[in-house]
């Protein structure tokens, strides 16, 4: 590994690529140690509560949400306006041509996305604004310092989410690996001390004299490894469907005949699922949390029964997380064009007539496939949740952190071992 490392290094471009890598995701770490001006963050404590909406907010910004750093909003805006532009490409014939027009329609895109994530975070700025204001978290909010510490409140987050998103886009041109998953990435990993406070709590509470605390701490860290190999294999795991091309005659050569595949992932919509399920599991008690309800209330029992260690709050964020699983890969894979792209090409699934028949056996595969996937994110994200109401102590590293955590170790991993099979070095796990 050090021997493949050093070679990596020798390397000029790639060389040049880590560097300027490492020096984004530095200055991103800078930037998340710079407060917004006008804030007392310590008054935001309660409302960054274990399974939250705010929480999970605050987990993809890196902790700079609860911070209230110019990098506050992070790369959510950016995220959320990616997924508006893919679901509106379906619906949009505009849009669907761009995307069919190769790189420059991909840069047509993204320059949408951009506008329209600014857009997001202005939107997201205002209303993080007055989230803060209601708890009494500002030092000015009367008369003309109010209104100017408002508009830099609000442009201080916007901004800061636009320069996350520049920085994640020059990765993508002059660095190595994907730079909103990076960023995101740099983000968890630096929240780390939050896993070694659970471990702390956990090896406190066994020295008090609840001894089964020395049981569950070795219990959970194999868990956590039997969990890490577990998001390896399924991450990578894939279901190939065999495709044959006929031969056909063009002129005095011959093309086709070749036999190929179609692969389906097992995890194809990544970690998207659980982040729009957990989204919708905490509104409820976000809501609650802000309003003035009365002990033992009818809307009491409802808003504190999405408690993110209640048994109900459980059931439907597995099923949210299945169904949101079905839904993604909906919108990204569509069986009927890959049958007409077949049949244009002259190849087929052996057994399988083409057309529609070739159509009905991609369905039905990808239905397999799909529900492979979903139960396999609802275990990744629900098992944290469990072992914290068995051991009593909060899992802070969850299924989503996880998820990204991996995902992106191996996405990088993978672009390293293009960089280095493209100039004939050993691979770059090898």
């Amino acid at each position: 590994m050090f021997e493949t490392f050093r070679n990596a290094w020798k390397i000029d471009d790639l060389r040049k690529r880590l560097l300027f890598t490492l020096l984004i995701l530095v200055l991103f770490r800078l930037g998340s140690a710079i407060p917004v001006p006008n804030i007392t963050a310590d008054a935001l404590d309660s409302m960054f509560e274990v399974g939250s909406m705010l929480n999970y907010l605050n987990m993809m910004s890196g902790g700079n949400l609860s911070n209230c750093t110019i990098f506050a909003l992070g790369v959510q805006p950016y995220i959320n306006a990616t997924i508006i532009v893919q679901l509106l490409t379906v619906a949009i014939p505009y849009l669907e041509n761009l995307a069919k027009e190769g790189e420059q329609g991909r840069r047509k895109l993204n320059r949408i996305n951009n506008y329209v994530g600014a857009g997001i975070a202005l939107v997201l700025s205002i209303g993080y604004y007055f989230v803060i204001r209601r708890m009494g978290a500002l030092k000015y909010t009367d008369g003309f310092s109010g209104i100017f510490s408002a508009i830099v409140i609000v442009l201080c987050f916007t901004a800061g989410a636009q320069l996350v998103t520049w920085m994640g886009n020059q990765i993508d041109q002059k660095g190595i690996g994907n730079g909103i998953s990076l960023l995101i990435f740099a983000g968890i990993v630096s929240r780390w001390s939050d896993v070694l406070a659970s471990v702390q709590s956990m090896l406190t509470l066994a020295a008090s004299g609840q001894s089964q605390y020395y049981i569950y701490l070795p219990v959970i860290v194999i868990l956590a490894l039997v969990a890490v190999v577990f998001v390896v294999i399924l991450t990578n795991a894939e279901r190939r469907i065999p495709v044959q091309y006929a031969k056909r005659v063009v002129g005095r050569k011959m093309y086709g005949g070749q036999n190929s595949y179609i692969p389906i992932k097992v995890n194809m919509s990544g970690v998207m699922p659980i982040i729009f399920a957990s989204t919708l599991c905490g509104i409820p008690s976000l809501i609650g949390g802000f309003l003035p309800l009365e002990e033992g209330s009818f809307w009491y029992v409802f808003f504190h029964t999405f408690n993110y260690t209640s048994w109900v709050y459980i059931v439907v964020y597995l099923l949210l997380i299945i169904a949101f699983n079905y839904f993604y890969v909906a919108i990204q894979y569509n069986p009927v064009d890959i049958a007409n792209q077949l049949r244009k090409n002259n190849g087929t699934i052996p057994g399988i007539r083409p057309g529609k028949p070739t159509s009905d056996f991609i369905v039905k595969t990808l239905n397999k496939i799909t529900l492979i996937g979903a139960l396999f994110l609802a275990i990744v994200a629900v098992l944290p949740i469990v072992l914290g109401n068995v051991t009593g102590v909060s899992i802070q590293l969850g299924g989503t952190s996880l998820l990204i955590v991996v995902g992106v170790a191996l996405d990088t991993g993978r672009s390293l071992e293009g960089y280095m099979t493209s100039r004939h070095h050993k691979g770059f796990l090898e």
